[in-house]
């Protein structure tokens, strides 16, 4: 029997908006800001007295429906079975991120799909924290371990359909429905807490995102984040319509290449919450953690571009820490200091700076047809540059799947509302990938060798329809 996981993941994702759009009204506005931006920003790409285009008939078609969620976990049971249930979508862990280096006492990996053409398909990914337990205090430790002791954010059917899965290698339509309907709860919101007032605020005292892992009984989505084309004018929008969106947008500056990952978000909503009390009842009081976020993606660094982007953070980040720079004037010293970053699509495939995938141009088309003579010898190697230098191939860059941990530290921090009392003995921790990969259950994806893999992958294709001996890069 085929299985289309695509197929599933697209149905989960699809559900989980729609679930969280209820949940959260203001996200159902945000995708519309989205959707106006992107139309807005297509108009205005086009030439004066054209005609109006559609923004569907120009996007690529994973574009609307792209989103990216975030989950937190607190024990390592939690994260090894949300892998499971994400292996039934078709989604792997990729990349560790350390987000001690940001003050939480926490670590990740994303969930997402690995192939480019799955990637196209439905590219929904999940960023997944898990507490680490080391970096908190005794007593907190204490709390904490005795709450998430007492909850299962998983049905017990749920896990019955992930036994059915791994074992059949499959699941049939019904049970698919099945499946999704029972992975919605892990993310669904409760307003009902597992602890009481006093253990919540012990929690939040020490850092507020442990007060969230721990205090529900859900693993419920903080954020579902739509991706846009113009993410400046989308943060206009916000602000244009009285969303309470984040002061600055986190990531590189814009450009005319973009690279990386830029996001912005309106802040958490403060929202309604049950403590408990005396058995069989309740405290009211109120919790603030989830939120919306937009993103623009752009194109995936190569390891000497990932390093490069980083140097030229790094000095930034300790410019602006000397002059106690902020806002918009850290913003100009980013834009400013990132002029060192080449700009150029030859540019950054010249110097291998970014990723790249490639295919045949008519050109090159036309001589595999035996319309035209093609201008190379079939029994000796060829190099690339010669071959764009012909015209026979043409690249366009792999568009950044993952994340970036400071721009993910900086949407918490917008959102937390005060600071952790840790906050420096956390960040004076190690990162634990170990750790993490022994909870998991399995080995985590290196980004980079992915991406690598697409574009050896696409220029083998192109070497094959050529009947070229060898390409050097």
């Amino acid at each position: 029997m085929t299985w289309d996981q695509n197929g599933i993941r697209a149905r989960f994702c699809h559900a989980l908006s729609e679930m969280y759009k209820s949940e959260v009204p203001l996200y159902g506005d945000l995708i519309d800001v989205v959707w106006e931006a992107d139309a807005k920003a297509v108009e205005n790409s086009q030439k004066p007295g054209s005609s109006p285009i559609n923004p569907d008939d120009v996007l690529p078609s994973r574009h609307r429906v792209e989103r990216h969620g975030a989950i937190r976990l607190g024990t390592a049971y939690e994260l090894a079975t949300i892998r499971r249930m994400f292996a039934v979508m078709g989604m792997y862990p990729v990349g560790y991120y350390d987000l001690s280096l940001a003050g939480f006492p926490m670590h990740a990996s994303a969930f997402r799909p690995k192939t480019q053409e799955a990637l196209e398909i439905n590219p929904f990914r999940v960023f997944t924290t898990v507490l680490r337990m080391e970096l908190l205090t005794e007593k907190t430790r204490e709390l904490a371990q005795k709450a998430l002791a007492q909850r299962n954010i998983f049905t017990p059917r749920l896990l019955e359909l992930l036994d059915v899965a791994e074992s059949q290698g499959y699941l049939s339509p019904e049970l698919s429905t099945e499946f999704i309907s029972n992975g919605l709860e892990t993310f669904r919101w409760h307003s009902k807490a597992t602890v009481t007032l006093d253990e919540y605020e012990q929690l939040k005292a020490e850092h507020p995102l442990i007060a969230d892992i721990v205090s529900f009984p859900s693993s419920h989505i903080n954020h579902l984040t739509p991706r846009t084309i113009d993410i400046d004018l989308v943060q206009q929008l916000m602000l244009d319509r009285g969303m309470p969106a984040k002061e600055r947008i986190e990531g590189p500056p814009k450009r005319t290449c973009p690279i990386l990952l830029r996001q912005t978000s309106f802040k958490a909503l403060e929202e309604l919450v049950y403590f408990k009390d005396k058995p069989n009842s309740h405290v009211q009081g109120s919790h603030t953690a989830r939120f919306g976020e937009v993103e623009q993606r752009g194109y995936a660094l190569t390891r000497k571009g990932r390093q490069l982007y980083d140097q030229i953070l790094e000095q930034v980040n300790l410019e602006a820490s000397v002059k106690d720079l902020k806002g918009r004037d850290y913003d100009k010293l980013l834009e400013t200091s990132f002029q060192k970053f080449p700009d150029s699509l030859s540019s950054l495939h010249d110097l291998s700076l970014a990723y790249f995938s490639y295919q045949l141009s008519p050109l090159g088309e036309r001589s595999i047809h035996g319309e035209m003579k093609s201008p190379q010898h079939l029994d000796a190697p060829i190099t690339l540059q010669d071959l764009l230098a012909q015209g026979s191939i043409v690249y366009e860059p792999l568009t950044y799947e993952d994340f970036l941990p400071l721009s993910a530290g900086g949407i918490f921090n917008s959102n937390l509302g005060s600071a952790s009392s840790s906050k420096s003995l956390i960040m004076s921790a190690d990162s634990d990938l170990d750790g993490f990969q022994r909870h998991l259950g399995t080995c985590v994806a290196d980004e980079f060798h992915l991406y690598e893999e697409m574009q050896r992958q696409s220029l083998e294709v192109c070497r094959q329809k050529l009947q070229l001996q060898k390409i050097i890069i």
